[in-house]
């Protein structure tokens, strides 16, 4: 199964929104949630991805067109 690496990143930093307090947890759980985006923006991008397909845009007019 591979990880939605993008969702994950959502979730964290809404969480880390909500974390709103001047409290010493509050602002340790901020560092260690920057910490965790971190990595995961890091896994991600080492990650390998597909070729993507590339459509010419003049292909795609004549399509439309019919």
């Amino acid at each position: 199964m591979v990880s939605n690496f993008v969702r994950a990143r959502e979730f964290l930093a809404k969480a880390k929104l909500e974390l709103t307090g001047d409290d010493e947890t509050s602002w340790k759980s901020r560092c260690a949630i920057d910490l965790l985006i971190g990595a995961i923006m890091t896994e991600e991008y080492a990650s390998p991805r597909p070729p993507a397909e590339i459509i010419s845009f003049e292909l795609a007019a004549r399509q439309r067109q019919g």
